[in-house]
């Protein structure tokens, strides 16, 4: 399974997310990929992430799904700050919140959604919002006292 060409041929891929496809580094893309059993079908299930190369952050996640011959395209998340994962059978899709003024470095917290394959589509389960504490990242390093010649 090639997630670059499935993503690349994926008809409900939008322009952008395929003009940004481009390899970081050599043939190195931004690009994880699990598989696993989601949708109760046959073959494995495909859970595809993109990120961007700088900073790692997901640019979308996707879930393809094999019918017949070939893989089809059964979620999509084209978010700012997503990943999935597979957990047990299930999907779970995080993405990070952004408070105005936050830097991409820390977002004020995160939605954690769960979907389970449900006839034919996946249907959400679950859903948990974490907030992040604001005591990280925002006060300055403490400067170290020098110590008295002894």
């Amino acid at each position: 399974m090639d997630p670059i060409a499935l993503l690349k041929s994926d008809p409900k891929i939008g322009a952008r997310l395929k003009g940004d496809l481009k390899a970081c580094v050599a043939d190195a893309y931004p690009v994880d990929a699990s598989y696993g059993n989601l949708t109760n079908s046959d073959a494995p299930d495909v859970v595809v992430n993109v990120m961007t190369c700088g900073d790692a952050v997901g640019i979308g996640t996707y879930v393809y799904r094999k019918q017949s011959d070939r893989y089809e395209n059964v979620f999509m998340a084209e978010d700012a700050a997503v990943y999935a994962t597979i957990d047990r059978g299930d999907l779970v899709v995080t993405k990070q919140v952004y408070a105005k003024g936050d830097p991409v470095a820390y977002p004020s917290g995160e939605d954690v959604i769960t979907y389970r394959w449900s006839g034919n589509k996946f249907t959400q389960h679950d859903w948990v919002h974490n907030d992040y504490s604001r005591a990280v990242g925002d006060e300055p390093e403490p400067v170290p006292s020098a110590s008295p010649a002894g």
